[in-house]
């Protein structure tokens, strides 16, 4: 079998690429741009501009959530460079990210630097965090275990919830509705001086919903036929804070709150309504005792709860709380030479109706990193070692080097290791778990080029991931499966991406070419993963007219398949959103936006609906 990557699925998309790199003369010199970089933090623990990163990173602020319309972490990061979403229907659906074309567990996600998500499935509920309460999104791509541990094998979504600026006692409030019955609400409260800032937070929304799935007994899906339409009820509240004790001092807090109730077709043994928890709490503390060192210590714990009933009638429960502990250090040499370190624990517990050989386990971790300017060359190191209760020790590393030239273009070359420790789920399920799992592991290497155009930037990034010991289920006798590390997986992807300011018109285009196979021996070999589109393109344009802003998304996906024979193909689509804004005044906006104009019908997991056309209008209120 060779390793040559089949061109005929790419091939279409070429003239997309081109086009960006059209955008972005190679030669040209600049003008210089007043627009600021963003700051990111997630990339190597620290802050540094997304220019000055060495990482693959895109960040979303609270103002392109608000340009955008944004009302779901689905529609807020699908079209980001290497972002695939497989969704089971509507609002409240159970949502899956593959970042970089890895498994839905292989990308680990932050509230406020606090690890989330169920320890017994090991994914993140990304259909139950509130858009409402969020600051901005950082999605770092690529293998961030030598600073985080397990589970950053595709890379890091950290999300930070909102906060308040220097400003007097400031409410905001947001009322809407639209198509199947929504309804929501959310309003805030916040205030800051140079020493303390607050800012609280609630909002309700509710949806009658749709027929999410046309499951067939005993071939797909639900596995049921329930032609009923599935609501969704969430309701969720914020609370942050923060004081600068001194010069050298300061504390910081933070708790968000997610309570959802979901209505799907299921059976008496899946159940049909879930009742969900997310809750994040944070307590920070950052001293300086010197002018070159800086000192964090930063505690947290993370609650994901669901409550199964059929028929309102009680089947199960599966409680996650994650606690965590972390004390990180930055000391800075000179101007342009920095060294962080740090440790940090946690402890992972498990509560469920059904019993599990074991229920808790801990894990410490020791990192550190370097990064330099050396010239015009910039460079990242970083290694970690990770001991658990359960696997025992591993170690991961990471090496990133950046050229800048005189025209601006700049070039960057890394590579990485990675792991995902096993589920409980696949450790100690009764009758299912393997207690000698070993974690996953991956090698990455990738290289970019960026730089600037007269009307933006753009960027792109060229990578491979080898990802061993994935963990498949295999029957070991005619009766029963168990968990083994046996699969393999190698992944290459193209990403591009563009902003531009042109006449008024704000604009940004991502492409993605996506390969990721099975390389596991067997009948599957060289199969494509499933539900992974091998192409997605995505080009976002709004625009101001005095008081009136409009703009619109075209989004487009290319073929997908949603098992591992590839026997189940799920077609391409193409969506278009429109969206328009009014200034009633300085303060009190209307908003207005379509999703799905075309009403496209399409499946990003087999037998699951997605939702046609859609209407949303919003009253915004915010000084």
């Amino acid at each position: 079998m060779t390793d040559s990557i089949d061109p005929s699925p790419w091939w279409p998309w070429l003239p997309c690429a081109t086009a960006l790199l059209c955008a972005a003369p190679l030669q040209a010199e600049v003008e210089a741009t007043t627009t600021l970089a963003p700051i990111v933090v997630t990339a190597t623990r620290t802050a540094q501009t997304a220019d000055e990163t060495l990482a693959s990173v895109t960040v979303i602020d609270r103002a392109a959530i608000e340009r955008r319309q944004s009302k779901t972490m689905t529609d807020l990061l699908r079209g980001l460079p290497g972002v695939a979403i497989s969704s089971n229907g509507g609002l409240g659906a159970n949502t899956s990210l593959f970042l970089r074309g890895t498994n839905a567990d292989h990308t680990l996600v932050l509230i406020d630097g606090i690890k989330v998500g169920s320890a017994t499935t090991g994914t993140a509920p990304w259909q139950h965090i509130p858009v409402d309460q969020i600051e901005r999104v950082e999605v770092v791509r690529g293998p961030r275990s030598s600073l985080y541990g397990s589970e950053a094998i595709g890379g890091v979504v950290q999300i930070f919830t909102r906060r308040s600026r220097i400003e007097p006692l400031t409410p905001r409030l947001s009322l809407g509705a639209g198509s199947n019955n929504t309804i929501r609400t959310s309003g805030g409260l916040s205030a800051g001086t140079e020493r303390g800032w607050f800012d609280a937070h609630l909002g309700v929304e509710q949806s009658a919903g749709f027929d999410a799935c046309r499951g067939e007994p005993g071939v797909g899906g639900c596995f049921v036929d329930q032609p009923d339409d599935d609501g969704y009820t969430n309701k969720h509240g914020a609370l942050s804070a923060g004081w600068r004790v001194s010069d050298r001092l300061s504390l910081e807090a933070n708790l968000m709150r997610s309570e959802g109730d979901v209505e799907f077709d299921g059976s008496a043994w899946t159940g049909n309504r879930s009742k969900t928890l997310l809750q994040v709490a944070r307590l920070q503390a950052r001293v300086q005792p010197l002018e070159a060192w800086s000192s964090t210590v930063e505690v947290g714990r993370s609650w994901d709860r669901s409550r199964n009933f059929f028929e309102d009638a009680f089947l199960n429960r599966f409680d996650t709380h994650r606690d965590q502990l972390g004390w990180k250090n930055d000391l800075l040499f000179g101007a342009s030479q920095q060294l962080t370190f740090g440790i940090e624990h946690r402890r992972d517990a498990i509560t469920t109706k059904i019993r599990y050989a074991e229920d808790a386990r801990e894990n410490t971790g020791y990192y550190g990193q370097y990064l330099g300017r050396l010239g015009k060359a910039d460079l990242q190191l970083s290694l970690r070692q990770d001991e658990d209760s359960q696997f025992g020790g591993h170690g991961t590393g990471n090496a990133a080097l950046g050229y800048g030239f005189a025209n601006g273009l700049r070039l960057t070359a890394s590579v990485g290791t990675a792991f995902k420790a096993p589920t409980f789920n696949e450790l100690y399920y009764p009758g299912f778990g393997n207690p000698n799992l070993d974690p996953e592991q991956s090698r990455s290497v990738e290289a970019g080029i960026s730089g600037a155009h007269p009307w933006g930037r753009w960027a792109a990034n060229l990578y491979q991931t080898d990802i061993d010991d994935l963990i498949s289920t295999v029957q070991v006798s005619p009766s029963r499966f168990l968990p083994e590390n046996v699969d393999r997986a190698r992944i290459r992807g193209l990403e591009l991406n563009t902003t531009a300011e042109f006449s008024g018109w704000m604009m940004d285009a991502n492409l993605t070419l996506l390969d990721p196979r099975n390389r596991s021996r067997g009948p599957e070999q060289d199969n494509l993963l499933p539900r992974r589109p091998e192409q997605t393109f995505q080009l976002d344009a709004d625009r101001q007219f005095g008081r009136i802003g409009v703009g619109g998304t075209l989004f487009v996906s290319g073929r997908r398949f949603d098992d591992t024979a590839n026997r189940i193909r799920l077609d391409g689509y193409t969506l278009v959103d429109l969206r328009a804004d009014y200034a009633l005044s300085d303060a009190l906006q209307l908003q207005a936006r379509v999703e799905n104009l075309f009403d496209e019908q399409y499946e990003t997991a087999a037998y699951f609906n997605q939702p046609g056309r859609t209407l949303f209008v919003n009253l915004l209120y915010q000084p």
